[in-house]
């Protein structure tokens, strides 16, 4: 099994069938993928736009690792750190994981890929900061439950996944 495959059967394991939740600001979704990415990518297929109610698995498969699993940069990352950052972007994107690397190297808050990250990176050991990434994403999942009093409705499948994440990853 690769560790893409590896990832992938955890993910999925989250991202469940079509849902439309008022209180979830990515509307549409479906296998984790919303509306607005789904557009993106069949328009990058040159394939027409359509609801994400009628995304195929292999599409999901697609989007996944084309839109978070390289981007996010999991794909040159150790276990498990590198299921730490897909998860992360998958659930909050790309933007939320690179800021929560940064912060766990000590680079900085920026929710872009920092160039020291890709210096520094290599040098950690990949379960400490899988370790760091989950505890940081517990505390981000909080913390909106907590400013965001709709989205509290989300709080207890988002920590069932951090937990889930920790025991998967071996933390």
């Amino acid at each position: 099994m690769t560790e893409l495959s590896r990832v992938m059967r955890f993910v999925f394991r989250w991202e469940g069938g079509y849902v439309n939740h008022p209180a979830d600001p990515g509307g549409a979704t479906n296998m984790g993928v919303t509306q607005g990415v789904y557009n993106a990518y069949r328009k990058s297929k040159g394939l027409p736009i359509q609801s994400v109610k009628f995304i195929t698995r292999g599409e999901a498969e697609s989007v996944y690792e084309e839109r978070y699993w390289r981007p996010s940069r999991a794909a040159w990352l150790k276990w498990p750190l590198n299921l730490a950052v897909m998860d992360l972007a998958v659930n909050s994107g790309i933007g939320r994981s690179n800021q929560f690397i940064n912060e766990a190297l000590g680079i900085s808050k920026s929710m872009t890929w920092e160039p020291a990250a890709s210096e520094k990176i290599h040098d950690y050991d990949p379960v400490e900061l899988a370790r760091k990434i989950c505890d940081r994403r517990e505390k981000f999942f909080r913390s909106i439950a907590r400013s965001k009093p709709a989205m509290a409705v989300f709080l207890k499948g988002w920590l069932n996944r951090v937990n889930a994440l920790r025991k998967e990853a071996g933390l």
